[in-house]
């Protein structure tokens, strides 16, 4: 089975830079595309960015653009979340997650990590 393993979580100050890593064993990646997402209290689960493994294009939603990077690392089968100038607003539990397939369906997901900035 996929199993993806994240980390990078924790607690900054307003401004502050973090780095989220997801590691990938147990499948196929040359058609999969990965995938962040988030969850903040009260909120709907909303899409961060995503990356298409096999040639590194990349989406991200218009709040993060210019600010968040995603990127991957063929060799250690690792997908990153660059997270520079950090709002408030970015608190969230960021989710790492697996479309194997590439077809628009996410079907393994990480556990969850936490990334909370103080104001």
């Amino acid at each position: 089975q996929v199993q993806l393993v994240e980390s990078g979580g924790g607690l900054v100050q307003a401004g502050a830079s973090l780095r989220l890593s997801c590691a990938v064993s147990g499948g196929t990646l040359s058609r999969t595309h990965m995938g962040w997402f988030r969850q903040a209290p009260g909120s709907e689960r909303e899409s961060v960015a995503r990356i298409a493994w096999f040639d590194g294009s990349t989406y991200y939603t218009m709040s993060v653009k210019g600010r968040f990077t995603i990127s991957r690392s063929v060799a250690k089968s690792t997908v990153y979340l660059q997270m520079n100038s950090l709002k408030p607003e970015d608190t969230a539990i960021y989710y790492c997650a697996a479309d194997l397939r590439g077809d628009g369906t996410y079907e393994y997901w990480g556990q969850g990590t936490q990334v909370t900035v103080s104001s």
